[in-house]
């Protein structure tokens, strides 16, 4: 749970991450951005600002503003109904450094490490690092998880249409639509 004060202030931040990124940010964009904390009331650790130019029932087209460490928690895009088999999204590295984790066999010295208390519901652990310029799809329904590097990221996510609000968490806790409060 965030504060409406918490949210601005975030989203600030966020814009402002962007545009050290290179990315111009409209002050609707900024005051649209979504500030994800996943229920668990400690954005600063698992978290992310979230800008969403498009998704159409074909595409999805987002900005996604990290933290030093932050993590966007262990998650997978399910099937939904019969005809959609699930997201499948892209991950552009715009700045930083992203570690993300994917099914595989485990990297044997990660650079992440899970927010502490939250060690147990993170289980795949195949790195692929991601810097500015480089990129990597996931089919529909891979679990994953990622964590921004020590100066933080900014991440373009390309995807087929978005359905935040079924994809399945390892973690029971997850919530994935922020509750504001005054």
């Amino acid at each position: 749970m965030l504060t409406k004060k918490e949210v601005r202030q975030w989203q600030r931040h966020s814009a402002a991450m962007l545009a050290d990124a290179g990315l111009v940010v409209t002050r609707r964009e900024q005051q649209g951005l979504e500030i994800a904390d996943f229920g668990l009331g400690d954005f600063a650790h698992t978290g992310l600002g979230v800008l969403v130019y498009v998704n159409t029932e074909r595409c999805c087209a987002k900005e996604l503003t990290m933290l030093p460490r932050q993590t966007c928690p262990e998650h997978r895009h399910p099937r939904v109904g019969r005809s959609n088999p699930g997201k499948e999204e892209t991950f552009r590295c715009r700045w930083g450094k992203v570690y993300l984790y994917v099914p595989g066999e485990a990297t044997p010295k990660p650079g992440a490490k899970p927010p502490a208390g939250s060690e147990a519901h993170y289980s795949v652990w195949h790195e692929v690092v991601l810097r500015p310029g480089e990129q990597y799809t996931l089919s529909p329904d891979t679990l994953h998880w990622f964590q921004a590097g020590p100066k933080g990221a900014v991440v373009s996510e390309f995807s087929t249409r978005s359905l935040d609000e079924k994809d399945v968490f390892t973690d029971p806790r997850i919530a994935r639509v922020t509750r504001v409060v005054d």
